[in-house]
Parts: structure tokens; sequence; C-alpha cells
């Protein structure tokens, strides 16, 4: 196979008459900085698109795009995302150990441009819900502001957090709490479709999606043929 070879224009290595890439860990640490987080992140594939809505002690509203919310366990019901290291200001961060509270989001077709601005580094007095074009609003058990132009909303109390020594990331684990959808999402099973909500995806830092189903599979078990449900 060709060897990579060093493009100037982009920092990085590519194959000479290939059209496979092979790119190794000292390659991607030659990489120019915008350039490898690009590069990174695009390589995990598909990610949900979510804002994350916080308020301060002082009562400014803050929301923020995550592409990193998990599903961590049924029972007790919890979910998690990843925080950048808080070696510089993380509003989010700061707000969800002030309150306990937060929210997720599912981003939808009709705001993601709204949801992507929200990841500019606004001043922690500013309120991206304002200044991004979104809407607050509460319930009475959450003490943190949902997006109401959001279809699939999750109400969260804090956990428990957990440092990742690698990198200085921070995984945040919270309880659910509460969850806002509309009626006809939630299928007979348990099944939630967030094809129908509209919710779309993530891939890289700023490519957004829309889904399609390929089928659901029933439940795998040994010596049963899988079938389409």
């Amino acid at each position: 196979m060709p060897g990579l070879f060093y493009s100037e224009k982009y920092g990085s290595f590519r194959n000479k008459g290939s059209e496979i890439m092979v790119i190794e860990k000292q390659d991607i640490l030659k990489f120019e900085k915008l350039y490898r987080a690009a590069f990174i992140n695009s390589i995990t594939g598909f990610k949900n698109a979510s804002l994350i809505g916080t308020v301060s002690g002082e009562g400014t509203h803050n929301l923020a795009i995550f592409s990193s919310v998990i599903h961590v366990g049924a029972n007790p019901p919890l979910i998690g995302f990843l925080l950048r290291p808080v070696s510089v200001e993380r509003h989010t961060y700061t707000n969800i150990k002030e309150t306990n509270y937060y929210t997720v989001n599912h981003i939808n077709k009709e705001i993601f441009k709204q949801a992507h601005q929200t990841s500019a580094s606004y001043e922690k007095e500013i309120s991206e819900f304002e200044a991004c074009g979104l809407t607050p609003e509460y319930t009475e058990t959450i003490k943190a502001p949902y997006v109401k132009e959001a279809k699939i909303k999750i109400g969260l109390k804090f956990l428990e957090e957990q440092e990742i020594k690698s990198n200085g990331t921070i995984f945040i684990v919270g309880e659910i709490q509460e969850l806002i959808a509309p009626d006809d999402v939630v299928l007979a099973d348990g099944y939630v479709d967030i094809e129908k909500a509209g919710t779309i995806a993530i891939s890289g830092l700023d490519s957004y999606h829309e889904m399609k189903r390929i089928c659901r599979l029933s439940y795998a078990k040994l010596g049963v043929l899988t079938k389409e449900i």
C-alpha cells in the first residue's frame, strides 16, 4: 500500500494513489489543532443533538449544545453527558453544581441553527435563550429551563460526576425526574420514536442530519431467527 504523504494545506496524512487511508496516532498528533478536532469528532459517527438548559444562582438562563448525552441505566433512570475540562469557566457545569437541576432537550429541524449558535462563547451574564432566539419554560418539578420549541424534553437532578483522568473531561450523571413528549411518540412497548418527533443528529462538530429508520428488530436470542417488528 502506498505510504502516507503530508498535505501542507490540511496538515494531514493521505495515501498516494490509493482510495484507502491509514492514519496512525503519531499522524493524528501532527494535525493542525482545528483539523484534528474536526477529524476526531467525526469518526465516532452520528451522535445525539441536544440542548442542555440550566440556570445560575442569580437567575440567568444558560443553554448549550451537546452531542455526548448517553443512557447510563434504566433503574434508576440515569442519563449522562460529557463536559470539557473546567480549567476555564463552564457555565453549564457551574449552574448544575449550584442548583442540582438541568434539562436535556432534543434538537429538531426547526431549531438546529439556533441550537448551533449556542456554542458561541457568550458571557455568563448573557442568556443563550434570548441571544439565539429560543424560549425558556419551566415546570413545577424541575428548577431549570426547558426549551419550549423542543418536542422531547427531559428534566434531571444531578447525582454525581466522574473526572476522566486521561484528559480532564468530566462525566455528569443525572437522574430523570420527568419527561415531556408528544403523546404519539411513546409506543406501546416503551420505545420512544424520536424519528416521529423530528429529532435530528450531529456528525462531527457542525454537520446536522435528519434520521430515517431502516427497521426495528426483535430481541436477539440464541437459536431464534431475528425478525423485523
